[in-house]
Order: structure tokens, then sequence, then C-alpha cells
């Protein structure tokens, strides 16, 4: 097994277990009449090494930690520009809505106040608090995929 592992000891234990267990798990699968066990057992560990050979080149190759670091700190990058973007978007999509539309959802969302607290703060009825929040979402979702995004 070393030499068809590259000597390569873990691997060639883990390839020489796996066969065995292969051996246990399947006795039906070895015919005496093709020849003496051993080479049936080898056939089969040459086989599980081709396997993880073809499995090892299907994969991308593996990087080290810088690169995958690199890669990290670029994405951030790309998401924070990605992230303000979209908040500038947002921020016009939300000065589109009415005096009455944008107080009810800075009240709600962006204050994070109970529909009670909101109307006590803004001085309506609790019943015209949801009202205008639900108005207020619905034309909010409407100036937002006009530009674009999808909320």
């Amino acid at each position: 097994m070393l030499r068809l592992t590259s000597g390569d000891w873990q691997w060639a234990e883990d390839v020489v277990q796996e066969t065995l267990l292969r051996a246990w798990q399947h006795p039906a699968a070895f015919d005496p009449a093709r020849g003496p066990a051993r080479a049936w057992l080898y056939t089969v560990a040459r086989h599980l090494v081709i396997d993880a050979h073809r499995a090892r080149q299907a994969r991308p190759a593996e990087t080290g930690g810088e690169a995958l670091e690199r890669a990290a700190e670029q994405a951030q990058g790309e998401d924070e520009i990605e992230q303000a973007l979209q908040s500038w978007a947002v921020a016009d999509a939300v000065r589109t809505l009415s005096p009455d539309h944008r107080a009810v959802l800075l009240e709600t969302y962006y204050r994070g106040r109970t529909m009670s607290e909101a109307a006590r703060v803004l001085g309506i009825p609790l019943g015209t608090v949801k009202s205008r929040t639900y108005y207020a979402l619905h034309a909010l979702r409407l100036a937002l995929q006009e530009r674009g995004i999808e909320p």
C-alpha cells in the first residue's frame, strides 16, 4: 500500500482499513474461483486509491490561510460597498413616502416602539398607526422595487 500511496503511511493505513472493512461487509463479492483472496483485496485497495486520486483531481486545489484571509477582506470590502449603496437606495425610497408614513415607520421600526407607544408619541389613535404602518410598508416596498431592490 505504501507504494500505491506514494509512501504516505497514514493514507496507506486508511486504505488497508477500508479494504478490510469492505471485505468484511461484502464477503459475497469475493469469488474463490477467480483467484486468491490476496489478489482480490489488492484490487479493492487499488480501486480505493484510484477513486481517492480522482476525487482530489475533481476538487479545486486547497489554498493556505493567507489566500482565504485576502478573499475574506476583499469580500468584506465589496459587502460594505454594496451595503452603502443599498442603504442610499432605501433612504431615497423612504424620502418618497408621505410625512405621516415616514413618521410612523420612524417610530415603529427605527426607534423600535410598539404600535401603542408610537400612537402615544405621535398623538394619533392606535388604529391609525396600524393602518399607516401597513400602507407605508406597502408604498416602501413599491418604491424599493422601482429601484431594483427586493425587500
